[in-house]
């Protein structure tokens, strides 16, 4: 829920936001245009990030497009032939591209709309009200939020900087031992003119070649954010918005009201309450957890841009997964399949299978350790 609550990571993530729900969907977009470079006052990377925390927009809307090749084409070949009934989203995830309308009139009114050939499902943030919704199934949920949603600050250290650029130069301090950190001149990003700040990891167990973000010239938010996997020359993951308006939407953007015949959880309620009356539902029982089933707290190993998130698969759920069980059905048949197209591996540390993109690892051992980051397999096979 950070997201809502919290308008700094707005201000340094909208586009970012957007890449970590647009999962789904699979409209595709077209090529975003490169304009001639416009001519803009020098700033410093200091000033920029002095820009970015200062950044208050009244409201905007745009549409957002986020496009990925991650250098996957045996696993994204399959993922297209078991996601088809999907919409292909897992494919567009890793090889392809996705689209989302976004709009914003302040912290308590956020909305976001990620388009499919199949339909539409959205986000919506208004006041208390908090629905998700999907056109495809014409179901959704409804969340009423506490009163205060705002986060609570915490106390702070002593040796606060009193003033944003203060702030930016001790981040810059922070970031320069593992980032070196470039101004690049400007560009021009869905008609407006943008800087260009550059974040290149030093460490070279980082597959990240370079983070580039395109700042607002004038309103200071991220127009565009663009991951590049080392020696590329094209971005492995590129979000940015298409088109974007800085006008406050409209009040009427930002209000829900259920299709006849849907049905909509009320989150937290004991019934399922349908819109206009039309079918009853009941509420979903919670289900128990089978024996086998718990799985350990996610754990990260390092800092910064060679972190390793490590967890451990559920016995059951792993059984399920390498047939030694009796796990059965769709689902598993397909996530069978998926972990058959993964390359086996084996060192020291044991046996497994390994994903390795151009920006990313991720490797399962054959006792159900997990270990993934944006980092070397060789990186992986020491923390395993």
């Amino acid at each position: 829920m950070s997201v809502w609550k919290s308008r700094p990571a707005l201000r340094w993530l909208v586009p970012g936001a957007t890449a970590i729900v647009v999962i789904g969907g699979g409209a595709a977009a077209g090529t975003i245009v490169a304009s001639a470079e416009p001519s803009l006052p020098e700033r410093s990377a200091a000033q920029l990030l002095v820009d970015l925390q200062n950044a208050k927009p009244a409201g905007l809307s745009g549409t957002v497009v986020q496009s990925a090749d991650l250098g996957l084409p045996g696993v994204a070949g399959l993922a297209s032939s078991l996601g088809a009934s999907a919409g292909g989203g897992l494919t567009n995830l890793v090889s392809g591209s996705n689209t989302a309308r976004v709009w914003y009139a302040g912290e308590d009114k956020v909305r976001l709309a990620l388009q499919s050939a199949q339909g539409e499902t959205d986000v919506i943030r208004n006041g208390s009200d908090l629905w998700q919704w999907s056109s495809s199934a014409n179901t959704g949920m409804h969340l009423k939020l506490p009163a205060d949603t705002t986060a609570k600050p915490h106390s702070l250290p002593s040796a606060v900087p009193s003033t944003p650029q203060e702030a930016a130069d001790a981040a810059l301090a922070a970031i320069t031992p593992s980032t070196k950190v470039q101004t690049t001149g400007a560009a021009q990003v869905a008609g407006r003119d943008a800087y260009e700040l550059v974040l290149s990891p030093k460490d070279t167990e980082s597959l990240v070649g370079q983070l580039r973000l395109a700042i607002d010239a004038e309103e200071h938010i991220p127009l565009r954010v663009e991951v590049y996997a080392k020696n590329a020359v094209k971005p492995a993951v590129r979000i940015a918005f298409d088109t974007i308006s800085f006008q406050v939407p409209d009040a009427e953007q930002f209000t829900f009201n259920p299709p006849p015949g849907a049905k909509i959880d009320e989150v937290g309620s004991k019934a399922v309450k349908p819109s206009d009356a039309t079918e009853k539902s009941t509420a979903r029982p919670a289900s128990k957890v089978p024996a086998g089933a718990e799985a350990a707290e996610p754990t990260v190993i390092g800092k910064g841009w060679t972190a390793i998130a490590s967890g451990k698969i559920p016995a059951d759920a792993l059984d399920r997964l390498t047939g030694v069980g009796k796990g059965s059905g769709e689902k598993a048949d397909q996530a069978k399949a998926l972990l058959s197209m993964v390359p086996e591996v084996s060192g020291s540390w044991g046996k497994g299978r390994l994903l390795s993109g151009s920006l990313f690892s991720v490797l399962i051992t054959d006792d159900g350790r997990v270990f993934a980051g944006l980092v070397t397999p060789e990186a992986l096979y020491k923390v395993a």
